[in-house]
């Protein structure tokens, strides 16, 4: 099968990490594309790239028709964002690495952060959600579940549960600016289909719910389970 996308070689990773670390590909910039292009259902890259110009639209309050002179406007931007402030980052933390830093690293991810998170995800649960509903049994999604849907625990409600991902607030910095991207939609969309009710994002600091409305929006989720 024949293959459109540009390969960029050793650039592809500086590009793709300040890409997302700037959201400039998020659909409040180019729009919903993996719903979009099954709208579309293309036979040609040229049928998509046309369609997308005549029919994409920002994903936000205010919704506004997306233009190439749009999506060259962000690249421009992300070549900004890297000459200014990810490569002078980059060389900086480049001069000072060290190779106990390396080990440290390691060790943290795979140790410290793991048992944080572990922690910090359960006491979401056990010391906030399970308080707000004793009625809703809460359990931790299996490995597989968890990988394939992005769901951290399960809600049920009698024969049908509602999902929970959780994040840690200083992952996002504001996480009112928070998307979840294309593949999560899908894996949410695919989550509801299976055990009848919505997956809710719950933001966490020091185990503590940020996003304090998503109580109320689990509130009515559960009242609709229940009927």
């Amino acid at each position: 099968m024949r293959r459109y996308s540009k390969e960029f070689g050793r650039k592809e990773k500086v590009l793709n990490y300040a890409t997302q670390t700037y959201q400039l590909s998020r659909p409040n910039k180019v729009g919903a594309v993996m719903a979009l292009i099954r709208e579309c259902q293309p036979k040609t890259i040229d049928e998509w790239e046309q369609w997308y110009f005549a029919n994409a639209r920002t994903d936000g309050k205010v919704s506004l028709k997306i233009t190439r002179e749009n999506l060259e406007e962000l690249g421009e931007r992300l070549y900004v964002k890297i000459k200014e402030i990810v490569i002078p980052e980059w060389t900086e933390a480049f001069n000072q690495l060290t190779l106990q830093d390396c080990v440290d690293y390691i060790i943290n991810l795979t140790i410290n952060r793991t048992f944080d998170g572990f922690i910090r995800e359960k006491s979401v649960v056990e010391d906030n959600l399970a308080k707000e509903f004793p009625k809703v049994r809460f359990e931790e999604s299996d490995p597989a579940l968890d990988h394939a849907g992005d769901i951290d625990y399960l809600g049920w409600v009698g024969e049908k549960a509602f999902g929970i991902q959780i994040k840690p607030v200083t992952s996002q910095g504001n996480f009112g600016n928070y998307s979840a991207t294309e593949r999560m939609k899908a894996s949410f969309i695919n989550f509801s289909k299976k055990f009848g009710g919505n997956v809710f994002v719950v933001f966490s600091e020091k185990e503590k719910i940020k996003n304090v409305e998503v109580i109320g929006q689990i509130a009515a989720e559960v009242a609709l389970l229940s009927r």
